[in-house]
């Protein structure tokens, strides 16, 4: 099945050179100008994964993945330039999945994309029947539907922040280095640092203190990584 794909730049050379390739490779690509736009047709016209340039007049990159996290989950990429490792980080705590640094080559912007789709689609699929729901004490885990509860609560988490989630609960008490968290949630080709390992760990706590202040179910032991308590 053809996946579609939210193209938001406002670069018109961009939008073009990587149109063409994306539907080279059998996707189907909506273009959009500026975030206003963007927003206002993914509201209505949902899409299997956004990439969005960060800087942008009228509204950035950032803020319209704050407002697209109100309603959506969808896999986002963010193009940023090299001078913005401020708002890299910022996207990712916003929730994103992945990002690429410009100048970039339309391989690795393929490459990543369908990476991210793999992992959304994994994450939602019970492949081989060893992905059934995982239940530790008040958090409640079903990868089959992506749905994560919190002392019955539903807990909204992206991808990536779910499959990092899935590798530490489901063996708690266990240590998971940000090695073991970053094969959890990205394919072998992609490489991630540890801040963004730390991003993603940052913003699952602080939905799950949403849901409960008192969370404290993810612990950090500096130097070795994290791991999921019961207690």
């Amino acid at each position: 099945m053809s996946h579609t794909i939210a193209l938001v730049d406002d670069d018109r050379n961009i939008l073009a050179s990587v149109t063409m390739a994306l539907e080279a490779e059998g996707f189907r690509v909506e273009t959009y100008a500026d975030g206003e736009e963007a927003l206002r047709a993914l509201r209505t016209r949902p899409v299997d994964l956004a990439v969005l340039d960060i800087k942008m007049p009228r509204l950035d990159g950032v803020e319209l993945l704050t407002r697209l996290r109100r309603q959506s989950q969808i896999p986002v990429i963010f193009l940023t330039s090299k001078d913005e490792e401020i708002d890299e980080a910022l996207g990712l705590k916003m929730g994103a999945d992945d990002y690429i640094r410009k100048p970039f080559s339309l391989r690795l912007l393929i490459e990543r994309i369908r990476a991210v789709l793999r992992r959304a689609e994994a994450s939602s699929r019970d492949a081989a029947g060893d992905e059934r729901r995982i239940v530790r004490g008040d958090l409640v885990l079903d990868p089959q539907r992506h749905e994560c509860t919190w002392r019955d609560m539903p807990v909204t988490l992206t991808v990536t922040e779910f499959l990092i989630l899935m590798s530490l609960a489901s063996r708690p008490g266990h240590v998971r280095s940000r090695n073991q968290l970053m094969d959890a949630a990205y394919d072998d080709n992609i490489y991630v640092d540890d801040r963004t390992i730390d991003s993603h760990i940052k913003r699952i706590r602080k939905k799950f203190k949403a849901a409960d202040p008192e969370f404290s179910g993810i612990e950090t032991l500096y130097g070795v990584g994290y791991r999921y308590t019961e207690g």
